[in-house]
């Protein structure tokens, strides 16, 4: 009598650690950490913009005179401004979250316009050629040759401040960029197959250019957003910085800038803690933009 034992298969456990380690890889090449935590600081920054009203600890406006120039947590100061207050006894903390909201906001509407704006543009100059495009590519070069802060300086000075005129101003910075690469990705398109295509299946124009061509020049263009966004947050910054951005009671990051630039010496609390978030938040989408522009374009795929 013949015993037969069979033994089970022996698991190669060495084999395990190379995978896990080839999967680590291709993560952080897909996801490098930098871009990672620019994600997490952008998403903190939104959650902060949403929240605004429910995370200020005090009113952004409300002032007392008797706790004015209290340094941050940490340095001496009291438990209930963790970031210290300003000239007037107001919560440092709570007026940077404000600012925060009123900045992202400015610098997305902004970005809309003016991507908005210069795709239309550059469209209309790639279909109808001739005295329309002679027209729009003048306007471009034009907008090219000005110094923008020239023409935002005239604009406020001349009409007066608001909110809405600032945001539509903000809305032509960076417009021809927008009618450059419109222009050239269209007239791109039309030459290739897809778009004659449909053109001779008597597709309208409306039809070929929203349901076709955008969508195939889109992610040069969202790469160019991420570009104008963090622009517009710093000349938004650099007008309120000279007086002639967001003005009171309202507040954003470059407002609060421009008001601690007088207390740099004594209270330098409220000029450091929007700076830093300025240069975080641009950082932060210029590495994302860089990501995006690396994963959308399948030339450097």
């Amino acid at each position: 009598m013949t015993d037969i034992t069979t033994s089970a298969p022996v698991q190669d456990h060495g084999s395990a650690e190379p995978q896990l380690r080839s999967r680590a890889a291709r993560f952080f090449e897909a996801w490098p950490p930098m871009t990672i935590a620019a994600l997490a600081w952008i998403g903190a920054m939104l959650v902060i913009a949403l929240g605004a009203d429910l995370l200020a600890p005090y009113s952004f406006t409300a002032f007392d005179l008797k706790a004015r120039l209290q340094p941050p947590l940490g340095f001496g100061g009291p438990l209930n401004h963790a970031l210290g207050t300003d000239e007037l006894g107001r919560d440092v903390l709570s007026r940077l979250i404000v600012s925060i909201r009123l900045s992202l906001l400015i610098a997305f509407f902004g970005t809309l316009i003016a991507a908005t704006l210069g795709t239309s543009l550059g469209i209309l100059a790639a279909h109808f050629r001739g005295r329309t495009e002679a027209v729009i590519l003048m306007l471009i070069d034009f907008q090219a040759s000005m110094p923008f802060m020239i023409i935002a300086l005239a604009v406020l000075a001349f009409f007066g401040n608001s909110l809405t005129l600032f945001v539509i101003l903000m809305g032509f910075h960076s417009w021809e960029r927008y009618a450059r690469i419109a222009r050239g990705l269209t007239l791109s398109a039309n030459e290739q197959g897809y778009a004659a295509a449909v053109r001779q299946l008597g597709a309208g124009s409306w039809r070929i250019y929203g349901r076709h061509v955008l969508p195939n020049i889109a992610s040069t263009l969202i790469v160019s957003m991420t570009l104008t966004f963090p622009e517009i947050i710093l000349l938004e910054s650099g007008l309120s910085f000279l007086g002639l951005g967001v003005q009171p009671p309202l507040t954003s990051l470059g407002n609060m800038v421009g008001y601690g630039r007088e207390y740099i010496t004594r209270a330098p609390w409220i000029l450091l803690a929007p700076s830093v978030v300025i240069v975080l938040t641009t950082l932060s989408i210029s590495i994302v933009g860089d990501w995006l522009r690396d994963r959308l374009d399948p030339t450097l795929r």
